[in-house]
């Protein structure tokens, strides 16, 4: 969460480039000069070029910048989640065995 809005991401590095984008309730276009509708083309360039499948959803917020800001905090923090090793974990690091 920042402040009221929420904002979750997942993610996959699994070679398979997708994204699915659900905030539809960030209307404003605009945060002073910085256009909103680039945060969806900035993810699906990363997507693109990252091999990565991500889902970002923010079901409630009302500050627009609560909404962006939450959307990069929670991808932040899903990314090191997905890349950070688990010392707890041997061997590969795949559901399926193989990265």
């Amino acid at each position: 969460p920042m402040d009221e809005a929420m904002a979750e991401v997942d993610l996959d590095i699994s070679g398979r480039s997708y994204l699915r984008y659900e905030a539809a309730l960030i209307k404003k276009k605009k945060l002073k000069a910085f256009d909103v509708d680039l945060v969806e083309d900035f993810l699906q360039a990363l997507v693109m070029k990252s091999g990565m499948t991500l889902h970002v959803s923010v079901p409630y917020g009302r500050n627009t910048h609560h909404m962006v800001e939450g959307i990069f905090k929670a991808l932040g923090r899903a990314i090191k989640e997905a890349v950070e090793r688990d010392p707890r974990v041997s061997g590969v690091p795949s559901t399926k065995g193989k990265l």
